[in-house]
């Protein structure tokens, strides 16, 4: 019996989720050292970050639910709940390229401020990985609102959702990670 077993897919994603973490681990890392060195000046986040904050934890909660109604064979509340999800992750990027203007419009730009920097580096490669979770989820819809699937299997569903929860906990604690290591 194979039942134990996970899904390739599911475990490709679990490396991919293993590297990226890493990856943010180290740009964490490189901003609690750079941090305590001298001629460091703290930069105040634009507080849009904390609004687009509470719209990626809704859609997180929406796509759960999403995948439970599409598990349960409910198509038009996965619809909704999944369509709301997506929306939502798209408010979420636009939240961020208007805080990145709002950064630009005080003057911290990309080559400027350490701090400043280190905004644009974490939250922006965040940014793009939302982005490609975006286009996934948008892939994932199409496929799996054709009324002639082949297969009703919630895998692809199951692995793009544990991608965009992924995605959800890393802005969470880059937020948190931010509040705590300013001066």
């Amino acid at each position: 019996m194979q039942k134990n077993k996970i899904h390739p897919y599911k475990f490709s994603m679990w490396i991919g989720i293993a590297s990226m973490s890493m990856f943010f681990a180290g740009l964490t890392s490189a901003y609690i050292v750079r941090n305590s060195q001298a001629k460091w000046t703290d930069v105040k986040a634009p507080t849009l970050f904390l609004f687009s904050t509470v719209l990626i934890l809704l859609s997180s909660v929406c796509l759960h639910w999403s995948v439970r109604q599409f598990k349960q064979r409910e198509i038009s509340r996965y619809r909704k709940f999944f369509f709301s999800a997506l929306v939502l992750g798209i408010a979420f990027l636009v939240c961020q390229v208007i805080a990145f203007s709002q950064l630009i419009q005080n003057g911290i730009l990309l080559n400027g401020n350490v701090a400043g920097s280190f905004i644009y580096v974490i939250a922006g490669t965040h940014a793009a990985h939302v982005l490609g979770g975006v286009i996934a989820l948008i892939w994932v819809y199409i496929r799996y609102s054709q009324k002639q699937m082949v297969i009703y299997s919630p895998i692809g569903l199951e692995v793009a959702a544990l991608y965009w929860h992924f995605v959800d906990f890393l802005w969470l604690y880059l937020v948190v990670f931010y509040l705590l290591m300013r001066h």
